[in-house]
């Protein structure tokens, strides 16, 4: 039976706190003061104290990351790194990559039927019970929210038949976004020495995943109601706290085991402009996540390349009782870049010749292909702006001959 998703309205919970005790920053709607002062840092440790040695140039030298980097998505310019292309474990962050793949290969109302595998997984859980059947939508969503285990078993034996088989799916998911670094044997990021990745590749990764149709809707729900999940409240609330406490916050993923340490994806958006934060392996997790958005807001420098609704060219109607009608863009694109380093923008059309009558106000007529320097940065959707009927010739001829013949009989 289908169960009803409910996505809660943002919310502002003054006390959360930072991981490790850091005093609570919310940032309101619309604030675009930093979520990290400078009184916050000072609280912090010196890196040194855990073993890293901050190189001479370091832009946010008290980051507790052993790794870490800061893009922005679209263009994957790289805004800050420290050893950004260093192996290491990624623990539950693997997650990205297991929702990617299932939404690429699957469809959002699937029913996955839980099997034996799955049930009591080690690590955080769903508790989901053997024969349960659940939508893979909302399987998903509490993949994503509680960091379920047995949900990500449950979805890699219904899409790939094996846990095997789904690791080989992420692994070329991974070489086709050009994440070469990375090795994935299992869909939840236990522990394994062949299992790993790179601050950088988890970023492509993830700047990827806002390509996919339904990830962002995804990742950025902080609450939901499930009827199949096994509390009386049936209330599961994210554990990315990121969602509320940080303007704009509209995803990623925590992690953390024992060999991985504390690790957290975290994305926002502004302006239009996407960012990706990866921590790898910090004990101040939200408070380097914050300070790499903070810093990246303020380098970078919206550049709209398309609007919503803008005209971007006409395509011929075949059989159509109008030949020709308008495509509009479906979302605005914006790119981020930082000051002095304005890309060189292209926008190409990819529409057919023509298209089939009939055609539907909103149908989806062709792209547009936005370049940045060469480099595709975006594919936004291009949309019919009016109805047109189907009309063959012979209905013409039929139109035409009915009034050459009008008052003639």
């Amino acid at each position: 039976m289908r169960k009803s998703i409910q996505k809660s309205v943002a919310i502002c919970l003054l006390g959360t706190g930072m991981f490790m005790g850091m005093p609570g920053i919310v940032t309101a709607a619309g604030n675009v003061k930093p979520a990290i002062t400078a009184a916050d840092l000072a609280k912090l440790p010196d890196p040194s104290t855990v073993g890293i040695r901050v190189k001479a140039g370091d832009a946010l030298p008290k980051l507790m990351a052993h790794s870490a980097v800061l893009i922005e998505a679209k263009t994957g310019k790289v805004i800050y790194e420290r050893e950004k292309d260093t192996r290491r474990y990624p623990a539950s962050t693997t997650k990205i990559m297991t929702l990617i793949v299932a939404l690429e290969h699957s469809k959002p109302d699937e029913i996955v039927t839980v099997g034996p595998r799955a049930v009591g997984a080690e690590g955080s859980s769903l508790n989901l019970a053997e024969g349960d059947k659940i939508p893979m939508k909302e399987l998903l969503m509490g993949m994503m929210m509680r960091s379920g285990n047995d949900a990500t078993i449950a979805v890699a034996e219904h899409v790939a038949g094996s846990m095997t088989a789904f690791a080989k799916m992420m692994n070329d998911k991974a070489q086709e976004i050009g994440a070469t670094d990375t090795h994935f044997v299992n869909s939840h990021g236990l522990p394994d020495d062949n299992h790993y990745t790179t601050a950088h590749d988890l970023a492509l990764i993830t700047a990827y995943g806002f390509t996919v149709p339904g990830y962002e809707e995804i990742v950025s729900t902080d609450r939901a109601v499930f009827n199949w999940y096994n509390d009386t409240s049936k209330e599961v609330i994210s554990e990315n706290k990121l969602l509320w406490q940080y303007e704009g916050g509209n995803g990623g993923k925590t992690g953390y085991t024992q060999k991985a340490g504390r690790c957290v994806v975290s994305t926002a958006k502004r302006d239009g402009i996407q960012l990706v934060a990866v921590v790898l392996d910090s004990d101040f997790m939200w408070t380097d996540a914050y300070s790499m958005l903070d810093y990246g807001f303020s380098k970078v420098e919206p550049l709209p390349i398309l609007k919503r609704g803008e005209v971007a060219g006409t395509v011929d109607v075949s059989t159509g009782a109008k030949g020709e009608i308008q495509a509009v863009a479906a979302r605005d694109s914006v790119i981020g870049y930082e000051a002095g380093a304005k890309p060189k923008i292209e926008k190409k059309l990819d529409m057919p010749g023509s298209i089939d009558a009939p055609v539907k106000k909103g149908d989806v007529v062709g792209k547009m292909i936005c370049y940045a320097d060469g480099k595709v940065v975006d594919r936004v959707d291009l949309l019919a702006t009016e109805d047109v009927a189907y009309h063959s010739w012979w209905m013409t001829i039929k139109e035409w001959w009915a009034r050459l013949t009008k008052g003639l009989f």
